[in-house]
């Protein structure tokens, strides 16, 4: 239980030193859009990576090179997936979610809270977290395609440039909001 064998003690930094640097060679050629967290996809192969390099550290029956293999693989298909959504719209649809307004003009967007399945007291917390105490003098509270919430300046500072792939949804939302 509290120990096997010194070869298992030996294999952890020689496979995890060579692993590690592998790892750190594989993204440097890959670039740097391998590691962000730009949508859930990214999320999930940057999760998969450190899941991959921990079973090739501390798992005896997965030998380096097929661990070496697991992770160029997956660097490759993240490539070739983020490559394709670049160039093809069709498939950026498939692998991207698109930003949601959850509050805008002060007013929380109902409908979307539900469809994304966020709380009003979840959004009061992320405006409290941005230094925000009061809901009504924010512009907007965006559901981010990673998953984070962003929060947009208060409404008189509230520059428009930064919901443009998010417009059809502000714009409906802020003709709701002078129709009041």
């Amino acid at each position: 239980m509290f120990f096997d064998s010194w070869t298992g003690l030996a294999r952890v930094p020689m496979v995890g030193t060579l692993a590690y640097v592998a790892l750190v060679l594989f993204i440097r050629v890959s670039g740097k859009r391998t590691l962000t967290k730009l949508n859930a996809f990214d999320l999930v192969v940057t999760v998969a990576l450190g899941s991959t390099l921990s079973t090739v550290l501390l798992n005896n029956s997965v030998a380096l090179a097929e661990g070496l293999l697991a992770m160029a693989l997956l660097i490759v298909l993240q490539f070739a997936i983020t490559w394709t959504s670049v160039r093809f719209p069709k498939v950026q649809g498939l692998v991207k979610s698109e930003p949601t307004h959850l509050l805008h003009g002060g007013r929380f967007l109902d409908d979307a809270l539900r469809r994304e399945r966020v709380t009003r007291s979840e959004i009061l917390s992320v405006l409290r977290s941005n230094g925000h105490g009061d809901a009504a003098t924010v512009a907007a509270v965006v559901l981010e395609t990673d998953g984070s919430m962003s929060v947009l300046a208060e409404l008189a500072e509230a520059p428009r440039i930064a919901t443009v792939d998010v417009g059809a949804v502000a714009d409906v939302a802020a003709a709701s909001h002078r129709t009041d």
